[in-house]
């Protein structure tokens, strides 16, 4: 097994805090690389999933060996959301640096930067499609899966579609596979940017993980509704195979609101579902 390097983890943070050079405002700064090395038991990374429709890499790191997994992505809508892909490379440092926060039953992925593509593009309105103008949140082969939906309370500052079918894009393809590939994961988080709060998918494990997590973050649940209607999403496919899904959204596109989030990650890996009560027969 790889360990997670010294090496890899600068040439990730290097690599956004280049796309991040010249942002509009203020971001928040990227922080330096560890310097301590982590047992090669417990760690490893950078993990390469798939590729990207222009090659690109689609890379996880992954801590602790335990069988409750947790996954955490960022940057499905790559660089009009890299805030997020920066808050995702911040936790991976953290960790990194504080191996004892992982519980030793718990496995935690991060997927830090999804559409590598769109970030080449960042804190633009065109880095929030892939290289295909395909929103990487609704490629999924859910049962409402559509190329295209109404505008009203979405994203619409470009085009941008579903796909020419469910399922159509390397990225997402690459991802379901490591999804099925390491089930069951115990809960699936992707990060958003900006409408702050919890947007779970719609069944009753989820909805409770957002409840749970709200307390922890102070992010609102429900979030603010602005009328959209989602359709293919990863949460919803997520739940469908069994796994509690929550996009979570930042406050906005340039602070990655580290110290909020560590609390709520740390609060993740504190959690798990309650169990199926058991049948009782009738005599």
């Amino acid at each position: 097994m790889m360990k997670i390097s010294q090496t890899a983890l600068t040439l990730a943070l290097a690599a956004l805090a280049l796309l991040t050079a010249a942002p509009p405002q203020e971001p928040t700064p990227t922080p330096e690389a560890t310097a301590s090395a982590t047992p090669q038991s417990f760690s490893e990374g950078p993990i390469v999933i798939g590729h990207s429709v222009q090659g690109r890499p689609i890379e996880v790191w992954r801590f602790g060996t335990g069988e409750r997994a947790y996954l955490v992505m960022a940057g499905i809508h790559g660089g009009y959301e890299v805030n997020t892909s920066q808050l995702a490379l911040e936790l991976i440092d953290h960790f990194a640096r504080h191996t004892e926060e992982i519980p030793p039953d718990v496995t935690l992925y991060f997927l830090p930067i999804f559409n590598v593509d769109g970030a080449q593009f960042p804190y633009q309105t065109e880095g929030r499609a892939n290289a295909n103008g395909v929103d990487l949140n609704r490629n999924y082969p859910t049962e409402d899966w559509s190329p295209t939906w109404p505008k009203a309370g979405c994203w619409n500052y470009l085009p941008i579609y579903g796909g020419e079918y469910a399922l159509s894009e390397p990225e997402t393809a690459a991802l379901m596979a490591f999804v099925i590939e390491h089930h069951p994961l115990t809960a699936l988080i992707s990060y958003h940017a900006a409408a702050p709060g919890f947007y779970p998918a719609l069944d009753e494990t989820s909805e409770a993980l957002s409840a749970y997590l709200s307390e922890a973050s102070g992010y609102p649940y429900p979030g603010p509704y602005t009328g959209c209607h989602m359709t293919g999403t990863l949460a919803d496919w997520s739940a469908g195979q069994g796994v509690p899904a929550i996009d979570v959204e930042l406050s906005n596109h340039y602070d990655t609101e580290f110290e909020v989030n560590l609390r709520l990650i740390l609060a993740l890996l504190a959690w798990q579902p309650m169990p199926e009560p058991a049948a009782t027969s009738t005599p």
